[in-house]
């Protein structure tokens, strides 16, 4: 991805613009810290059908997601991505762009794509052996939703073993989820760490 397509992405995922602010949520346009929090829904005819199986498809998307990333099938976990998708993980949670800020990960599919021939290598230290992942995915909220395009908030916990040593990685997942014919992919994955500043002794070799 070019440097104006990845500021062109930038303007209309991630900036904040006074003008656009009103109708816009989550990872499309502020930070986390300056998200509008959605209001419970009150009384029972908030619960339609229609919100109901728009929750549940949302859910087993993420838990597909989740399920992925543990078994270690990059390449299918690649393919939930549009053709311009985004993963990016901010250093900060107040973060509201990556060209001129630094990022832990900020990757299109084709930075993807070299990511994991490198941890496929067979001689790729980070993955020696007794290496694994588990994720726990919930809170699951749609926050909102157009003809176009899904945004979700949710909560991730994730325990990486690496022969005798444990690592736990929280936060917050943020998906806009774009459609593709009848199915969902990733227009931009922003994952917001809680222990982003937290001091490790090897870095992040795949995606969290």
């Amino acid at each position: 991805m070019t440097t104006e397509r990845l500021r062109q992405h930038l303007l209309e995922e991630v900036v904040i613009f006074e003008s656009a602010v009103d109708g816009a949520s989550g990872a499309e346009s502020v930070s986390p810290r300056q998200a509008h929090r959605p209001q419970p829904p009150t009384g029972r005819s908030a619960l339609t059908p229609e919100t109901v199986s728009l929750q549940h498809r949302v859910e087993q998307f993420l838990f597909h997601q989740a399920e992925l990333l543990d078994s270690g099938c990059w390449r299918e976990y690649i393919d939930l991505f549009a053709d311009e998708g985004i993963y990016w993980m901010p250093v900060k949670p107040d973060q509201t762009e990556w060209l001129d800020s630094p990022s832990i990960f900020i990757e299109d599919k084709s930075m993807m794509q070299i990511r994991m021939d490198r941890v496929m290598h067979p001689n790729a230290w980070s993955r020696a052996a007794a290496w694994g992942t588990s994720h726990v995915v919930g809170n699951v909220v749609v926050e909102s939703q157009s003809a176009e395009r899904i945004s979700v908030r949710s909560r991730f916990h994730m325990l990486e073993l690496r022969r005798d040593t444990l690592r736990h990685f929280a936060g917050t997942y943020r998906h806009t989820l774009v459609h593709a014919g009848d199915e969902l992919r990733i227009g931009l994955q922003r994952v917001d760490l809680l222990n982003s500043q937290a001091v490790f002794d090897y870095v992040l070799q795949v995606w969290v």
